[in-house]
């Protein structure tokens, strides 16, 4: 029996594809893709010109390359960069694992994991997040079997904006297997302030299997640009620019990203304008009830279970968009102005009693 629709791939034909937060009107916050609410720095804009975008861009990011191998000691080679670092994870998950191969996450974690691994042909291993809303590593070690090739660790982790601590972290690479390989996802790094969290600059060197995940979306404010990189063994980064789309990172990304690491100084200033407005929030859900998890990231957790499609329109009747993703919602630290009304739809849904 013949029909009118092309064959595709049943396991990528069963998946949804990765939908983005919801735009914002003109009278709203739009607090539901984790984006840096400002504006990019001119010192950076400065550096940037279309002049020559009828012309392709250095496909191997090389002065970018090199900027990052000497910031983290490293060589030109250790260094991989792609068009956001959910590509360079897709391009490691598609080095690494194929058909009959596993990938171990924890779960709820960043919605994009079990797309990219399905994408590779791999199986997906979620192990649910302990009841506090952090890794639960003990379970994800137990979950490794001789089919995994790549575990990833989320921290902070979106979307609970919980970290993994030095210590856990440490204790858990001792047990993985050298041969399977971990990526640790610091899309957020920047934000975090907890002094016991995982840092992965200092295990660089440290563990022949470990490759550190970053971007410039968030903290440098380049989310429309798309760029981030990974820091691993070079034979694994060779490995990922094998599979990689060629020239896929743009010129005036790369260029914004050098830029922003001659200023950066400066962005984390702002960076920290942003953990301070993320203290307020917290501090404000917290009077009014909610047991929100410390947040690391520039974002906040709220578990709102069977309610959350309801909390969601109550905040968005209050001007603000967010994300509902299942058992809870994840809020953008945004603007200061934003932080009013925010609250205002937290203590109305608190006050229906409909998350209890």
């Amino acid at each position: 029996m013949t029909t009118n629709r092309v064959q595709l791939r049943p396991e990528i034909a069963a998946i949804a594809p990765y939908r983005q937060g919801a735009p914002a009107s003109a009278d709203e916050f739009k607090l539901s893709s984790n984006e840096n609410p400002f504006e990019p720095l001119p010192s950076v804009l400065a550096k940037l010109s279309t002049d020559s975008i009828n012309r392709y861009p250095d496909a191997s990011a090389h002065e970018l390359r090199t900027q990052l191998a000497a910031r983290f000691g490293v060589t030109v080679d250790g260094v991989q960069v792609g068009a956001g670092s959910v590509a360079v994870l897709a391009q490691l998950i598609s080095a690494a694992a194929a058909r009959s191969d596993e990938v171990v996450y924890a779960w709820r974690s960043f919605e994009a994991y079990p797309l990219l691994v399905s994408s590779a042909g791999a199986t997906s291993v979620p192990v649910a997040n302990l009841a506090d809303h952090r890794h639960d590593l003990a379970a994800i070690l137990a979950a490794i079997t001789a089919s995994t090739r790549v575990v990833i660790v989320c921290s902070p982790n979106n979307p609970t904006s919980t970290v993994v601590t030095d210590d856990e972290f440490r204790d858990f690479m001792a047990e993985v297997p050298e041969n399977v390989l971990v990526v640790l996802d610091e899309a957020y790094r920047e934000f975090v302030t907890d002094p016991d969290a995982v840092r992965g600059e200092a295990l660089i060197g440290k563990y022949p299997n470990l490759v550190l995940l970053r971007t410039f979306s968030k903290a440098y404010g380049l989310a429309g640009l798309r760029i981030g990189y990974a820091i691993g063994p070079e034979y694994v980064m060779d490995a990922a620019r094998a599979v990689a789309i060629p020239l896929s990172v743009t010129e005036l990304a790369q260029k914004a990203a050098l830029a922003s690491l001659e200023h950066e100084d400066e962005l984390l200033q702002r960076v920290r304008r942003i953990t301070g407005v993320r203290d307020r929030i917290v501090a404000g859900l917290t009077n009014q009830g909610w047991e929100v998890p410390a947040p690391s990231g520039n974002f906040v957790w709220l578990p709102t279970g069977s309610a959350t499609n309801w909390a969601a329109d109550v905040f968005r009747t209050n001007g603000i968009v967010v994300r509902a993703l299942g058992d809870g919602l994840r809020v953008s630290v945004g603007e200061e102005e934003s932080v009013e009304k925010l609250l205002r739809a937290a203590q109305e849904v608190v006050a229906s009693g409909e998350t209890n």
